[in-house]
């Protein structure tokens, strides 16, 4: 297989990132429209958030579970798979989803808050600062490793005084299914286990672009949050 050149390369970050502004877009819709909203049950709210996207880009492949969580089912981490729950007039909610735009993959999560709880809403906004934190400490360090970008995160959501909900806080994101793209687990996630730098080649010569999970959670009072989008494309 030929090494991908560089006109190739521009091609595939413009997919990846066209594919997240239809996620944004399709988030945004999902709000104005209040498909996350207390009453409906959380296989609902994602039936409905697939419909949409049906709707409005003709999606009809994720290349992840519809993922929708809330209250304490937002402290599970990914595999986990919680029985359908009725989402509360004073709760917290997630969607995460990973819809394929052109054969290009897009994963965006958003957090919703539903009632006065300030903890709650708290939490929702300390997503995207650390989010950003994240980001800012990808771009200022070259060479940057999974380990120490991981271990960045956990320091910026313990200053804030939450948890992180997961043992990673992104993966590798590209062409479906992206799991072709880089074979070693490890490396293809932003990891304590990962010591390689974000920036490089996969095995086929490809640059590695990487989407950053941020999980928030209060184990004590029994609820998290969740926010995701692309960490090297803007």
């Amino acid at each position: 297989m030929a090494t991908p050149d560089r006109m190739d390369e521009q091609l595939r970050a413009l997919g990846l990132v066209e594919a997240q502004r239809k996620a944004v877009r399709l988030f945004a819709e999902v709000e104005a429209r209040g498909l996350v909203s207390p009453g409906c049950g959380e296989r609902e709210v994602s039936d409905r958030i697939r419909d949409l996207a049906n709707e409005m880009f003709g999606t009809t492949k994720h290349w992840h579970k519809r993922i929708v969580r809330s209250g304490p089912h937002t402290l599970f981490p990914y595999k986990e798979n919680p029985p359908d729950r009725i989402i509360g007039e004073d709760d917290i909610a997630f969607a995460d989803f990973g819809p394929i735009f052109e054969e290009f993959e897009a994963d965006f999560g958003r957090t919703f808050v539903f009632g006065d709880d300030p903890a709650k809403h708290r939490l929702r906004d300390d997503l995207a600062t650390v989010f950003d934190a994240g980001r800012s400490a990808f771009r200022e360090d070259p060479r940057i490793t999974g380990r120490q970008l991981y271990a960045e995160v956990a320091r910026h959501a313990a200053k804030a005084g939450w948890g992180l909900g997961g043992w990673h806080a992104g993966h590798l994101v590209g062409e479906f299914p992206h799991e072709s793209i880089d074979g070693a687990m490890t490396e293809s996630y932003i990891t304590p286990d990962n010591d390689t730098p974000l920036r490089r080649t996969d095995r086929a010569g490809w640059r590695c672009h990487w989407i950053l999970e941020i999980h928030l959670v209060d184990e004590r009072h029994g609820f998290g949050g969740f926010h995701e989008q692309l960490l090297d494309l803007a």
